[in-house]
């Protein structure tokens, strides 16, 4: 699904990924961890077209299709999601609109016809319930006045909405208390399936309790330094990062 290969992207003149090399298979959850400064939203957001990001070499295939070129939009018609660490508040918009209008364009872009007030509006009764969304927030304007817990469950509910190929979740788990963490790890889990993949970006274990990885990726100084299976994580929680580090300045 995704294959990344060589990749290298600045922000200014300041080099921040060094050489990424991660393929994503269908079905799979890869889990991302690192130390803070490491890179691991800067990946997210070079995945998903930000314009503060320059690549300047390597290939991000999607399907087989080289993105690097695609604007961001069409990056999410394509079918990447990306749930972001800090969601903002867009006032004056309301969810209804903002969630129709989005699940309509990427209709659109696949050649479909656009679903009427009745069928958007019995999705979006469906998909509230993966993550017990309260029919209030859903009324009110685009995640503000949300409380963190609130900001992310919208944000997996927009993910339920679209239905993405690939999810990326850029510390999804910040800011979380237990029960927001069990509710929209309970939402990301409900939506996976053999067809779609997830990179869960995390500096912690707590949230791999709850979505377990297939893999685990260390990133450390723009390059991923270290991959095994769930176990990593464990290992990390147990050990933190200073053995990666030390593993890594011996090489």
């Amino acid at each position: 699904m995704l294959e990344i290969k060589n990749l290298h992207a600045n922000i200014g003149e300041k080099e921040i990924l060094k050489g990424i090399n991660l393929t994503v298979r269908d079905g799979e959850v890869h889990a991302i961890m690192g130390p803070n400064g490491s890179g691991k939203s800067t990946l997210s957001a070079v995945i998903t077209g930000h314009p503060a990001y320059t690549v300047t070499s390597g290939e991000i295939l999607f399907n087989g299709k080289n993105i690097l070129d695609l604007p961001p939009e069409d990056r999410s018609r394509e079918g990447i999601f990306l749930s972001f660490q800090y969601p903002v508040e867009i006032p004056g918009v309301s969810i209804v609109n903002f969630m129709r209008t989005a699940v309509n364009e990427h209709r659109k872009y696949k050649g479909q016809p656009p679903l009427s007030a009745g069928e958007f509006l019995k999705l979006m009764r469906e998909k509230k319930e993966y993550v017990e969304l309260d029919n209030r927030l859903a009324n009110r304007s685009v995640n503000e006045g949300f409380s963190g817990g609130e900001k992310k469950r919208n944000e997996i509910f927009q993910m339920a909405m679209l239905e993405p190929k690939l999810s990326i979740l850029d510390e999804t788990d910040s800011g979380l208390d237990i029960d927001a963490l069990r509710i929209v790890a309970a939402g990301v889990n409900r939506l996976k399936s053999k067809d779609n993949s997830t990179i869960v970006i995390t500096h912690y274990q707590r949230l791999l309790d709850y979505i377990v990885p297939d893999i685990v990726h260390v990133l450390y100084k723009g390059r991923i330094v270290k991959t095994a299976g769930k176990e990593l994580a464990l290992e990390l929680e147990e050990r933190g990062y200073d053995w990666i580090k030390k593993e890594v300045e011996n090489e």
